[in-house]
Parts: structure tokens; C-alpha cells; sequence
């Protein structure tokens, strides 16, 4: 039967009712016969057969039915019968076969059928969960063994002064340039291996200096440009994140540049960052690096902070090596502790505030080594104060979040704030100092600031409504800066040569930049 014939026997229907007794449930033709069942709010069930069918098994097959619409769809209503439309027509293909005749089903087989419960299924997943879990316990099997194996070749190579296969070998001339081969080892095979077995740490060496960067991440789409009061811009479609995984999928996209720190480079917001030099000019290179770890509340209430400095130094030719450091200890803040490195003349520090090697020795070349540290803890640590007030108002998420420079000898370089939407679709922004982009792939809008100083704009707002429900969602938020300027004043005094006493020139890079700077 095709379907120009299906319609025009479901046309004639309404006809065929109006002229037969109400006491009967079905009509005949001279080709086809009509059962049918009354149903709420003016609507029908039919079934159209042949006149040469069964009409009492016809009647059977009408009442399941019956009872399988308002089981499948809750109700009789016409609303929820088009709601439920699919399933219905699942379920009554489970009492029709394609040729029209009638499965022997139950209403509670029917249900088990739309259900699709497969024991088959539960027994593949059971058996695909059990195998993941034993590669999981034999990963970490591996792992551990790994790490016994890495521990237990440092210990050899401590107890063998350092001259064991592995771990470089160093004798006080991998630091001090010159000696007994065996008689520094020990150190230099304790940082070696606390390098191999601790990825990223390493308390008093630090890799070759080179010119800090802003913090950097990778370009995305879906960005959306606004600045001003109006807030308008540039919008790409993408799909979000959900805020469980927003941490996972920041550090999988690299958008904090590998420290810690809200970046903005992703953005297109921040400024080019300082090249490196591709081979150093000077005899001597010293860095000065801080990085300042913050965590504050959601009213900008400082809950802890530290900053922790390091002074690097590498000695790029014979003359730097033998470099005599000079700072002015005598100036230096007494609430910083300080610690030069065990293999520092520390009494040389101590009395002149002098940094060289006992017994006169050299640097080692083209190796940067971090000779002296200091650190910190205090609220007045933070430069940047965040203050962010979401609102719901019923269906959509007013945010209000305030910025305030809090340290005012302090000027930062590319400022970004991270926030969380918690959705991707595009913030309304009602007003904005700064300027600001939004990255609907990851759900997140960066509010960017290529300075902030005591004389342009110490304090900034920004006012944006987005669709949402839920205010915890645009936390936690994170801070990302880069400046030239230390929290410490330690200054270079001087820098000679050990020998001659005579000047040695070389080139000084200073940056303060945060390890972790959030608020929650």
C-alpha cells in the first residue's frame, strides 16, 4: 500500500464516524475495514484492515494499544502524545510486525524491549571495565617500580661520590671549575638526580638564564573582542567546558604558559614579548627572578601569600668564572630571609655581602647557578587586588569585578584576569576599563591590561550579564603579570674580577611574575 492510498483512507475516516451508530468501534468499506477506539479530547485510535481479518483479534490488538499510549506517554493529552511521538511508534512496533500481524507481547515485554537492558551488554562492559582497571594497577606497578629503580641509582651514585652511570658525573669543577674530580661529586649528583626523579625542581640550581617572557598560550578560536563602554566585538561559535574539567583542559591547552599564571597571549591581547639572545655579549650574565604565589578570597581578602627570589648566575667566559658578586646586604629588608648556596663563601656574604666560591674557585661556564635565594610571606606581598560579585538575577548572571593596584611602586606588564563563564555563549558587557576577549571553545574571558601603574589606572571595573544560574561558576579566577620590578631591593653593587680586581662587564635581567595567583 503506498502512501497516497494510506492518506486517503486516513481522510475518509472522520467521514465514515460521523454517519455510524456510536455503538460500534468499527466501520466498513467495500476494500477495508475501520477499528477504531474513542479516545480523551476528540482524538481516535485506529487500525485499518482488510474486511477479510479477524475482527475479535483485531479488537485485542486495539485494547493493548490502548494501554500502550498512555503508558508510553504518561497521558492522553495531544501535547504529550506529539512529545513522546518516537516512542510510541518504538512501542508499537514491538506489538505489529512490518506485515501488519500481531507479536505475541505483553505490556511488560514492550517495556523491556523499549529499555533495550542487554545482559550481554552488562557482561562486555563489566569485562572492558575489569581490563581497564588492571592496566591502571599495572601502570602504577610500573611507575613505582621506575621510580625504586631512578632513587636507588641516586643512592649509588651519592655513596660512589657521583661517579656512577646515569647521573652526570661532576667533581668540584662542574661547579667550581677546577679540583679533584671526585670531590664535589656528591653534590652534583644529588641535584642531578633530584632533577631526574623531581621534574621542575631544583632548589639551588636553576637552568641557563635567558630573558623572561610574558606568559604565553595558544592561539584559539571563537574569540570575541570588546573595549569601552559598549563592549562590542569580533564572536566565534565553539563548544564549552564544563567547569569540573576547565582546570585540566587550561593546563592541556597551555593557557598559562607553563607557570601558574592567567595568560593572555591566546587572547591576542598581549603585548610582543622580548626576544631572547640567540649568544650572550658579555662575560657575565646575572638574573634576578621572583615569583609570587597569591590566594585570595572572593572579596579580595588576601588568605595567603609568598614570593621567592632567586639570583642566577652564568658565566659565559673565563672572565666571567671568576666574577666576585657584590649586593647591598647593608640595604636589604630585614623581614626577607636569605640563603646563598651551601658551595657560596657564606662569610664572604655575611661581612661584605660579597657572592664567590670558597677557595677561590670559578663559576662553571656556560651553566647557570642559582648562588643566592630570599623569600617572604605577608599580605602586602600581593600587587593585585580582586574583587568579583556575581548576582543571579533569575535566568542570567550579572558579575561585577573590580581590580586595584595595591602596590604602588610596582609597574606590571600585560595584566590578564581569567574568568570562568560556565557556559560559552558570549558575555554582555555593560561597561569596561581595559579591554577584554572572549573564548566561547573553553568558556572563558580574559580582561586584559597592558600596563597598570600608580598613574594610569590603579583601579579598573568591568560589568558583563551572561546567560546562567550558577555564581560559582566564574571561579576561581586567575591573575597573570609580568614586570621589571622586584618586591625585594636587592641591587648589584659591583662586579669584578677576583684576580685583577678590575671591572668585569655584564648584562642584568630582572622579572617578578606569579606562580599561582587565584581567587576563590
Amino acid at each position: 500500500m503506498n502512501r497516497l492510498r494510506v492518506e486517503g483512507l486516513l481522510a475518509a475516516f472522520p467521514k465514515l464516524v460521523g454517519h455510524t451508530s456510536q455503538n460500534h468501534t468499527y466501520v466498513e468499506t467495500d476494500s477495508v475495514r475501520y477499528v477504531y477506539q474513542p479516545l480523551e479530547n476528540q482524538m481516535y485510535l485506529l487500525m485499518i484492515t482488510t474486511k477479510t481479518s479477524n475482527i475479535v483479534q483485531d479488537l485485542g490488538t486495539l485494547r493493548l494499544l490502548a494501554k500502550v499510549v498512555p503508558d508510553i506517554c504518561g497521558g492522553l493529552q495531544e501535547h504529550a502524545i506529539h512529545e513522546n511521538a518516537f516512542d510510541l511508534i518504538f512501542a508499537f512496533d514491538e506489538v505489529l510486525t512490518s506485515g501488519g500481524y500481531k507479536e505475541d507481547a505483553s505490556l511488560s515485554s514492550i517495556r523491556t524491549n523499549l529499555l533495550m537492558d542487554s545482559h550481554e551488554e552488562k557482561i562486555h562492559l563489566a569485562l572492558k571495565q575489569s581490563k581497564e582497571d588492571q592496566a591502571k594497577a599495572e601502570m602504577q606497578r610500573q611507575a613505582k617500580t621506575i621510580k625504586e629503580r631512578q632513587m636507588a641509582q641516586l643512592r649509588n651514585n651519592m655513596m660512589q661520590g657521583g661517579t656512577g652511570v646515569g647521573v652526570p658525573m661532576g667533581g668540584m669543577e662542574g661547579f667550581g671549575g677546577g679540583g679533584n674530580p671526585g670531590g664535589g661529586g656528591m653534590m652534583d649528583a644529588f641535584n642531578s638526580g633530584m632533577q631526574q626523579s623531581q621534574p621542575g625542581y631544583s632548589p639551588y640550581h636553576t637552568p641557563a638564564p635567558a630573558i623572561p617572557e610574558p606568559p604565553k598560550v595558544l592561539a584559539k578560536s571563537g574569540m570575541k573582542l570588546g573595549g569601552g563602554a559598549a563592549g562590542g566585538g569580533l564572536g566565534l561559535g565553539g563548544k564549552g567546558m564544563k567547569k569540573d574539567v576547565m582546570a585540566a583542559m587550561a593546563a592541556e591547552d597551555n593557557l598559562f604558559g607553563g607557570t601558574g599564571a592567567a595568560g593572555g597571549n591566546a587572547f591576542g591581547l598581549s603585548s610582543a614579548p622580548p626576544k631572547q639572545t640567540a649568544t650572550p655579549s658579555t662575560p657575565l650574565t646575572l638574573v634576578m627572578e621572583e615569583k609570587v604565589t597569591v590566594q585570595m578570597n572572593r572579596e579580595g581578602a588576601v588568605e595567603s601569600a609568598e614570593v621567592k627570589g632567586t639570583l642566577t648566575l652564568t658565566a659565559n667566559t673565563d672572565a666571567g668564572a671568576l666574577a666576585l658578586v657584590n649586593v647591598n646586604k647593608a640595604q636589604l629588608p630585614a623581614q626577607f630571609s636569605y640563603a646563598t648556596h651551601p658551595k657560596v663563601d657564606k662569610k664572604a656574604y655575611e661581612t661584605s655581602g660579597t657572592l664567590t666560591l670558597k677557595g677561590g674557585k670559578g663559576f662553571p661556564l656556560s651553566r647557570g647557578v642559582g648562588i643566592l635565594r630570599w623569600s617572604y610571606a605577608g599580605d602586602d606581598v600581593a600587587p593585585l587586588s580582586i574583587n568579583c560579585w556575581p548576582e543571579d538575577e533569575g535566568g542570567s548572571i550579572n558579575v561585577n569585578i573590580e581590580m586595584e593596584l595595591t602596590r604602588k611602586d610596582l609597574v606590571l606588564q600585560d595584566v590578564n584576569i581569567l574568568l570562568p563563564l560556565g557556559t560559552t555563549d558570549a558575555p554582555v558587557v555593560e561597561s569596561i576599563d581595559g579591554v577584554f576577549k572572549h573564548d566561547s571553545r573553553a568558556g572563558m574571558m580574559c580582561w586584559h591590561f597592558d600596563q597598570v601603574d600608580a598613574n594610569t589606572n590603579a583601579t579598573a571595573s568591568m560589568e558583563f550579564s551572561i546567560p546562567g544560574s550558577d555564581p560559582d561558576a566564574f571561579f576561581p579566577v586567575q591573575v597573570g603579570f609580568r614586570s621589571e620590578t622586584l618586591l625585594c631591593p636587592m641591587e648589584i653593587t659591583s662586579v669584578t674580577n677576583s684576580q685583577s680586581g678590575a671591572a668585569i662587564p655584564h648584562s642584568m635581567t630582572k622579572s617578578f611574575a606569579p606562580e599561582a595567583y587565584t581567587c576563590a
